[in-house]
């Protein structure tokens, strides 16, 4: 109990350090958001712990020092920003294709029929392809857990930031999917798909240009 005392200043930086990096505009949390605007609360909530499970597969990598097997297997990331940039690159090109479409929201069925088996995998797979989630738990970790910290120590950081995660993934996925919302989509629907397409444009080509 002493141990876990002793490192509480180490432990609220951690925690400061997730929070930011958790709540500051992403690949996920623009995924979140879009998957609210277009496809209803139960789909962005599906998506949101599709990438609060993939979150989780990282905070226990990094614990368990993810760290020191990229410095020594590079080409692990550099693959994995590949794959992550290739799916955001996709997710602006629906968007892209809404936009220049224009076509209104299809039926709740035929969305229940195309995406619900895959909503939750989707969201899991963006954040597992995620470097900002890597890099992010590798920088509380490395912070939050100063040099032999005691299991109590490496529980609190990893079930601190993990609960901080969670409640922030869930929050813009319930807050997007208002009826409020979901109305302002649907009046401005092809230039916010068009500003969706841009930012997952982005986000793609600078994780793919990051790895050469």
């Amino acid at each position: 109990m002493s141990d876990i005392l002793d490192s509480l200043p180490h432990v609220a930086t951690a925690f400061t350090i997730y929070l930011v990096a958790v709540i500051s505009p992403g690949p996920a949390n623009i995924a979140i958001i879009s998957t609210a605007i277009n496809q209803g609360r139960k789909r962005a909530i599906l998506f949101a712990l599709g990438v609060f499970a993939g979150s989780f597969t990282w905070a226990m990598s990094a614990a368990l020092g993810l760290s020191a097997i990229l410095a020594r297997y590079g080409e692990v990331l550099y693959v994995i920003k590949i794959l992550g940039g290739l799916y955001l690159l996709y997710l602006a090109l629906k968007c892209c294709r809404g936009a220049l479409k224009g076509q209104t929201a299809p039926p709740k069925a035929q969305r229940a029929q195309r995406s619900e088996g895959r909503t939750f995998l989707s969201g899991y797979g963006l954040h597992l392809t995620n470097p900002k989630a890597i890099f992010g738990w590798i920088a509380t970790i490395s912070v939050g857990l100063p040099p032999q910290a005691s299991p109590g120590t490496v529980a609190l950081v990893v079930t601190g930031c993990l609960s901080i995660g969670f409640v922030v993934f869930l929050g813009y996925a319930l807050m997007f999917s208002t009826n409020r919302a979901a109305r302002l989509y649907q009046s401005a629907r092809r230039p916010l798909d068009a500003l969706l397409a841009l930012l997952f444009g982005a986000a793609g080509i600078k994780m793919m240009t990051s790895s050469l």
